[in-house]
């Protein structure tokens, strides 16, 4: 018999066929999941099995295929059907060697990471350091012919802050309070793609046609960054730890026709400051780098979404969709980004299905590849299966969702949802809330949030939303850095966000009606 199966019982027996009717004050259920949320939760081992066995998980890499393996077979286990579907992306990447040194005038190890997409050194270089500053094409000539054989920073020297003010953000009762005012825009939440600086088209083949060895840079140009807004003008300012966070973007391009660049790496601001300032004294400084990283051609479609359901019963041809991107950016394990939005959504329907809980809606988990590179997967799947947000040219799938549910924001736990402009369904997360406010539930989100997998979804009229989450360090620290590692993700958060994203993925699957839409 599955675990706690005896409690659903226990509620069949005096309840009769739940499936028939949504039971909305249903606390027997309710507190079941609980239960086996958090007294039984694997969603810890897969973290660890995500980012510490198989991370980064780069789209179009060996590395994201294990791990889509990996958790096909684990939910299969669980007794759900699992299934992929694949599309377009380019070029996979991955890094096989780096290091780099200072070795005059002293040695000193450089921490630091190649950027993604960016080609091979040609073995092991040691080379003199100079500086550029380009802001133009005008700009180029007073290089010309002084750069063959050399390595290039690119970007000044930078001020290093001491680390104060919020560097963890919990949302107290001051930020949820203007998460719940009316909205006044939109704005993006959360990035895809690389992050830190890219050079322009005609730097990089300049470098390419002077014969640069390497270029390095330190990252972003500011110390304080927005981060990931909290949604519609609702920004906020986090202080980046440096202290050896590499923040770390792209460096080439995965399209099977890019030309070559040349190698490049960020490395620790405060190495780079040092390097910048020797030669600013005059100082000769040279540097040894070794970057190898090999490219994946696309041989098949390298990226694909990965698909497990659990059936529902008389309401079957209707979904529930749960969703998470199942990638990650290449600097670290992807632990935050997004290994425990993936863990979440994959323990919400273990949970379910440990308890025997038969939804009338089918209860859909939908991990993304692609995200990002700009929300290919979720992009894709909308388009192959809902509709065009171009033309605005539906399919008849686009019927059959009652509402799509993502999470993307790092490691902490569920506060409330955003209502993406969909004012209607309102009365109704309040009333689901009502029962959650002891785990920290309480807030509706009245400003629509953009930059993640639900977006797609909302961009063709389905109720698509995003859960609203403590930020922790996830702007400061892990998004997109070199320190996304599991040692950054908070068990008893992600225990929460699990159980609350069964409870709605039950609630919405158990109504008579589908959500209401906007108009």
């Amino acid at each position: 018999m599955r675990t706690a199966a005896f409690v659903i019982l226990l509620v069949f027996a005096s309840l009769g066929p739940v499936w028939v009717k949504a039971q909305p004050g249903d606390a027997q259920i309710v507190s079941a999941i609980r239960q086996e949320g958090f007294e039984r939760s694997q969603a810890m081992e897969t973290v660890s099995w995500l980012s510490d066995v198989f991370g980064p998980r780069v789209t179009g890499t060996p590395s994201i295929e294990a791990a889509k393996d990996w958790a096909a077979e684990r939910m299969r286990r669980w007794g759900l059907r699992v299934y992929e579907e694949r599309f377009p992306y380019g070029r996979g990447w991955s890094l096989e060697r780096f290091h780099a040194h200072l070795v005059a005038p002293q040695t000193m190890p450089i921490i630091g990471y190649p950027r993604a997409w960016t080609t091979s050194t040609e073995g092991v270089v040691t080379a003199d350091v100079v500086r550029v500053a380009i802001s133009s094409r005008d700009d180029l000539e007073q290089y010309r012919g002084t750069l063959n054989g050399k390595i290039v920073l690119t970007q000044p020297l930078r001020r290093v802050e001491m680390l104060e003010g919020e560097l963890v953000l919990r949302l107290d009762d001051e930020l949820l309070a203007d998460v719940s005012e009316a909205p006044q825009g939109t704005s993006e939440q959360k990035g895809s793609g690389g992050t830190g600086t890219r050079l322009d088209e005609y730097v990089y083949r300049f470098f390419v046609e002077e014969g640069v060895v390497a270029v390095l840079d330190r990252g972003s140009d500011v110390s304080l960054v927005g981060g990931a807004p909290l949604g519609s003008d609702l920004v906020w300012p986090t202080q980046r730890t440096d202290g050896g966070t590499i923040f770390v973007g792209t460096g080439g391009s995965r399209a099977v026709d890019a030309g070559t660049v040349v190698p490049s790496a960020t490395i620790a601001v405060e190495h780079y400051n040092r390097l910048v300032r020797l030669l600013d004294l005059d100082v000769p400084v040279r540097v040894e780098v070794n970057i190898q990283t090999r490219f994946h051609e696309e041989t098949r479609p390298n990226g694909f979404n990965l698909i497990a359901e659990l059936p529902g019963t008389d309401l079957a041809d209707e979904v529930v969709i749960l969703g998470a991107h199942f990638d990650s950016t290449h600097a670290a394990t992807g632990a935050t980004d997004n290994a425990v939005g993936v863990a979440a959504m994959m323990e919400a329907v273990r949970i379910l299905q440990t308890l025997d809980v038969q939804p009338r809606r089918t209860i859909r988990v939908a991990l993304w590849g692609g995200e990002e590179e700009g929300l290919l997967g979720s992009r894709a799947y909308v388009l192959r299966h809902f509709g065009d947000a171009n033309s605005q040219i539906l399919k008849s799938g686009h019927e059959t969702v009652s509402a799509y549910y993502n999470i993307d924001n790092g490691t902490g736990r569920i506060r409330g949802v955003w209502l993406q402009g969909n004012d209607a369904v309102e009365p109704i997360f309040k009333r689901w809330m009502s029962e959650l406010t002891d785990l920290g539930v309480t807030t509706i989100g009245r400003r629509s949030t953009r930059g993640t997998d639900h977006v797609p979804f909302d961009a063709v009229g389905l109720p698509g939303f995003q859960f609203i989450q403590d930020r922790l360090e996830y702007n400061s620290r892990t998004h997109h850095s070199n320190m996304d590692v599991f040692d950054r993700v908070q068990g008893e958060d992600l225990r929460q966000m699990a159980v609350v994203t069964a409870i709605f993925a039950y609630r919405t699957a158990m109504r008579d009606e589908r959500l209401p839409r906007k108009d």
